[in-house]
């Protein structure tokens, strides 16, 4: 595997690095000290629309073909994550885009549906959201077992159930929602849809109230009948016929994309936690704990080391989905590895600055809360751990492997 960063990538993050700096820090910190999300509104957000933010990763109008490189898209979104997450990761996931929703729309929609929906991402005008809705009451790492209904009528489709833990549903445009035909058809009976927010029957339930990663919006939301265009399904009808299992497929695939980023965000957060203990001991430590500075560096060359290597997984998983490669494994192993990585850099730390480190308001408390979350987000650890089974000693038989 050889990486070799293009300018377009460097670009992208020194922009967000003056972003970071600038912005997503300290607005991190005020949404974490008001316990609310950053308003829509925000002055922030229309500069972020207006310096072209929304338009990275964008890509072509269709995906790539086996063997073919269409640049350095994947790459781009990791190292892109990272660096927002080390100045704050509730804040970057609140900046507009399509988010987790654009992964699905790319790898599973028709050529018109990549343009209509990804039409609104081009312009500099104004902020615009997109989302992703998998998780149910219900049915939470177990995605099979999801209920919500998608019933065909003469029309199009009506979709009628309630999702939980989306990430900036309230305010997106439109919502990829993962729906079932027939609950009894397990993944065979996955498919897509693009809901849009104006929707009789779409309802924001209500806005969680998170101990970290404050800065942007996790809702529920509900679906009453809600009837959508035919073309709201994602991949058309052609997309699910003659493989039983292609929407469940399509999801992992998504997921298989969004992993490496979502693990990248877990290094971001624990690069900030290092910088800050290191910044401490070279600093600040009294020269009488020479012998305790001496132990707090040996620890934190440890936790370098680990950062170094989450970050090279996560690189590797992004290199092998930009050259159209199977990235399950080392998507799984990404997601694996570097959330664990990230906590255990927040909690030695802790233990490096003791007290200091936990006073409220304080950024190292706030990645304390902040990091809890990375092991959850897209799979945790029981999942990854399965995925890896099944790609490297071939258990659990039967199941995709990219499941």
């Amino acid at each position: 595997m050889e990486i070799a960063i293009d300018d377009d990538v460097r670009k992208a993050i020194e922009l967000v690095r003056m972003i970071g700096r600038e912005y997503l820090r300290p607005l991190g910190m005020e949404a974490d000290r008001q316990k609310r999300p950053i308003a829509p509104d925000h002055a922030f957000y229309a500069m972020v629309a207006k310096s072209g933010y929304m338009q990275q990763g964008l890509g072509g109008e269709r995906p790539a073909k086996p063997g073919e490189r269409r640049g350095q898209s994947a790459v781009r979104n990791v190292l892109v994550a990272e660096e927002g997450s080390y100045w704050d990761r509730g804040a970057m996931v609140s900046l507009p885009g399509p988010g987790l929703g654009g992964p699905p729309v790319q790898r599973m929609g028709t050529p018109e549906q990549r343009e209509r929906l990804f039409a609104p991402f081009r312009q500099r005008e104004r902020p615009v959201w997109a989302a992703f809705a998998m998780t149910e009451p219900g049915a939470g790492s177990d995605v099979a077992r999801i209920q919500t209904r998608a019933i065909k009528d003469r029309d199009g489709w009506v979709l009628t159930g309630q999702k939980m833990y989306s990430s900036n549903s309230p305010r997106a445009e439109w919502v990829v929602v993962f729906a079932t035909i027939d609950p009894s058809l397990g993944r065979a009976g996955h498919r897509a849809f693009v809901v849009e927010r104006e929707t009789p029957g779409f309802t924001i339930l209500r806005v969680e109230h998170k101990m970290g990663l404050r800065a942007y919006e996790t809702a529920s939301f509900s679906l009453d009948e809600c009837r959508l265009p035919a073309d709201s399904l994602l991949g058309g009808e052609s997309y699910y016929e003659g493989r039983s299992q292609r929407g469940f497929e399509g999801a992992m695939s998504a997921f298989n994309a969004t992993r490496p980023v979502i693990a990248s965000m877990a290094v971001g957060i624990a690069r900030a936690a290092f910088d800050l203990a290191r910044d401490v001991v070279v600093s600040d430590f009294p020269i009488q704990g020479e012998q305790r500075r001496r132990r707090a560096l040996e620890r934190l060359a440890g936790i370098r080391q680990q950062i170094a290597t989450a970050r090279l997984a996560c690189l590797k998983a992004a290199w092998l989905l930009d050259t159209e490669q199977p990235n399950a494994l080392a998507a799984a192993i990404a997601k694996s590895y570097a959330p664990p990585v990230a906590l255990a850099a927040v909690e030695t730390a802790q233990s490096i600055l003791g007290e200091a480190g936990m006073l409220q308001d304080a950024l190292l408390e706030k990645l304390a809360r902040d990091v809890k979350a990375m092991d959850i987000v897209e799979g945790t650890q029981q999942i990854q751990r399965r995925v890896i089974a099944k790609n490297v000693i071939g258990v659990l038989g039967g199941e995709p492997a990219g499941a």
